[in-house]
This record gives C-alpha cells, sequence and structure tokens, in this order.
C-alpha cells in the first residue's frame, strides 16, 4: 500500500521553481509514496476568533486533508530570510485549535528552493524549528538546498541534469524509509 504525502507549496508563483521541484521530487520518488500537492493560496489568514464549531471552509478542508496523509513534505522559497507567509498561514491553520494539529506525528520533509547560492538556508531551518514544535519528525539527511533553480529545468520543463535527478531520486528514497521508520514509531 502507498503511503500518502501531502505536499505543500511555499510559493503562489505561476512559474514556481519551488512548485517544479516539488514535482521533480514526486515524480523521481519510490513508487510506494503518492504524493498529492494541497492547496494554500485560498485559505484565509488565520484568527483565533474564526476557530469557532464552524471555521471557515478551506481552513477545514486543509485539516482534513492532512490528516488524511501520512506525512508531508514541504517546499519552500525563501522571503526575507524565512519562510512566505502563505506557508506559515498552512503552517498555523493545521496546528489549531490546540491540542487538535493536523500536523502532529507525521514524518515530513522539507525542501528550500532560490536561484540564488544559498539554497533558502534560512527558510529551510525556520521551517525545521517550527516542524519541531508541531511534534513532527523532521528528515536530517540527505538536506536539500537547491540553488541556481532558475537553471535546473529546461525549456519542456524537465531536469536539465542527470547529477540533479539522482539527488532528487536518493532524497526521494531517504524520504520513503524515514516515513517508514517513524509510521512504525507512532
Amino acid at each position: 500500500m502507498a503511503r500518502k504525502v501531502a505536499v505543500l507549496v511555499g510559493s503562489l508563483r505561476k512559474g514556481s521553481f519551488t512548485r517544479e521541484v516539488a514535482t521533480a521530487i514526486a515524480e523521481l520518488a519510490p513508487k510506494e509514496l503518492a504524493f498529492e500537492q494541497l492547496e494554500i493560496g485560498d485559505l484565509p489568514l488565520y484568527n483565533q476568533d474564526l476557530d469557532t464549531a464552524t471555521p471557515p471552509p478551506a481552513w477545514q478542508r486543509l485539516r482534513e486533508r492532512v490528516r488524511e496523509h501520512d506525512a508531508v513534505l514541504f517546499a519552500t522559497p525563501e522571503y526575507n530570510r524565512s519562510v512566505p507567509g502563505v506557508l506559515k498561514n498552512a503552517i498555523d491553520v493545521g496546528s489549531r485549535p490546540y491540542g487538535k494539529s493536523a500536523w502532529a506525528g507525521k514524518p515530513a520533509a522539507v525542501v528550500s528552493v532560490a536561484p540564488g547560492s544559498i539554497g533558502a538556508f534560512g527558510a529551510n531551518h525556520h521551517l525545521r524549528q517550527m516542524l519541531v514544535f508541531l511534534d513532527m519528525p523532521v528528515l536530517q539527511q540527505p538536506e536539500m538546498y537547491i540553488t541556481a533553480a532558475d537553471k535546473l529545468f529546461d525549456a519542456a520543463g524537465k531536469l536539465a541534469s542527470d547529477t540533479t535527478r539522482e539527488l532528487f531520486a536518493r532524497f526521494g528514497a531517504a524520504f520513503a524509509r524515514w516515513i517508514e521508520r517513524n509510521a512504525q514509531a507512532r
């Protein structure tokens, strides 16, 4: 049976490098993982006043969808040395109401993506800090700081390098092992 992996992409841009990287990782991962990108761009900003018996439908949808999955892949660009607001908002929505977090215990992995040379290092580590608080065991190795993202794909949208394909496949395989290891612990 395939493990279901929710994918949250922190970039809403139409030509998002981050989304392309997340898609490529999913395509190259072992077949025992079934990836699904969850929409987060339509989530109202988290406001505890709205978290009543009938919270906004988009919040309910995200919480239910996260609970249906066995693990989560977070793909993030870096905005001002941290994660984009849309990703932080999705994390906040999924973590509430207090004591009912949809994230708790789900194995996770983080890939950060940037056209620059440090691979969104700051966003990667800020995100990891949040995931520790949310009780999500996060894959430690291999770390995925993707640099020069604007040069990874050819005109057809395919990875231009065998080396990058191999890296993404190794990451997917490591994530599959991590999910199995942590799924057994739950």
